[in-house]
Formats: structure tokens, C-alpha cells, sequence
């Protein structure tokens, strides 16, 4: 846990925090409570099947910033300072650890330890107990506890993503 932030004013916030991301669709993935000189930092990180746009990211922001000043005016549940609420998706660079991480990110290319070998493959399909990968065509079914944290590659260009239309046919008479 950062400085600034005690285990029970965490503990207090994501019991706030987490009923409000639930009720509106998402999954709480992160809650970071930091001191920031004489602000706290709240950073909320959430996540959702298929993705989170920057409108879900307004739309949780109101409902968590509504529910944490009102818990704010009862108590200083954040702490008597001013506090900033930082609301955040996942991002391609947080580790894949849980079941639904994998499954999210069906399709992309991970890097991921499995056993004593370090494994660049394509997620093809996940479930609650496994992940399959395709390694240079061959397909291989890896249970969870025989992985560490899987790391998604950046791809320029990724197999089966279609260009944007407009810009194929740009220029061209109809």
C-alpha cells in the first residue's frame, strides 16, 4: 500500500467504491489510495467484457465521485484534506492474472512463463480453468497455476482486425 493511505480508510473506501463500479457494469480491478502533498490520490482502475470507452470512464467517475463526497461530508471517509479521484481502464500494460483478464484479451499476442518457458503465443480461447494458446500453429491448453502473469504485445496490424473502410477506399470513384 502507498504512504498516506492506511489499511482501514482503504478497506472503507473500496467498500464504498466497489458496490457503485458492480452496480454500473464494470469490475473493480484496482483501488490506490495515495497521499499527494496535502491532497490524497483515489485512483480507480475498472474493466468490463468488451472493453471500457471513455464515456463508461465519465459514467463511473460521477457515480464513485458522488458516493465518496457524500461519505466525504458524513466523516472524511478520504481524510480531511481535499482528495483527486483518478478513474482509469486496465490498460495493455497491466499483467493478465485472473481468468476474465485472459478471456478479455482473446485474440491478442501475450508473452507468458509457462513452467521454465518463457511462451510468445496468440490467446484463442479461455475459460475458468484454462487458456489456450496457438504457438506458431500449434495449439496448447495451459491450465492457470502452471502460468505467471501473461503480458499482452502490442500489435501494429493485428491478424483479423479489418482496416478502417474509409480509408481502403479514399480517392477511388465510385
Amino acid at each position: 500500500m502507498a504512504a498516506g493511505a492506511s489499511t482501514g480508510q482503504r478497506a472503507r473506501i473500496a467498500a464504498l467504491v466497489e458496490p457503485v463500479v458492480t452496480a454500473a457494469g464494470y469490475d473493480l480491478e484496482e483501488l490506490v489510495v495515495v497521499a499527494a502533498g496535502r491532497r490524497s490520490v483515489v485512483k480507480v482502475v475498472v474493466d468490463a467484457d468488451g472493453g471500457i470507452t471513455l464515456d463508461d470512464i465519465a459514467e463511473v467517475s460521477r457515480a464513485v465521485s458522488a458516493v465518496l463526497d457524500d461519505a466525504d461530508a458524513d466523516g472524511g471517509i478520504v481524510g480531511r484534506a481535499p482528495y483527486t479521484l483518478e478513474v482509469t481502464s486496465r490498460g495493455v500494460d497491466r499483467p493478465l492474472t485472473l481468468p476474465r483478464h485472459w478471456s478479455r484479451n482473446v485474440s491478442r499476442l501475450v508473452k507468458v512463463q509457462v513452467g521454465d518457458e518463457l511462451l510468445t503465443a496468440r490467446i484463442t480461447a479461455a475459460t475458468d480453468a484454462v487458456v489456450v494458446l496457438d504457438i506458431d500453429g500449434a495449439r496448447r491448453e495451459v491450465v492457470y497455476a502452471q502460468m505467471g502473469e501473461g503480458k499482452v504485445q502490442v500489435e501494429f496490424g493485428r491478424p483479423g482486425k479489418v482496416a478502417d473502410e474509409s480509408e481502403s477506399t479514399e480517392g477511388e470513384d465510385a
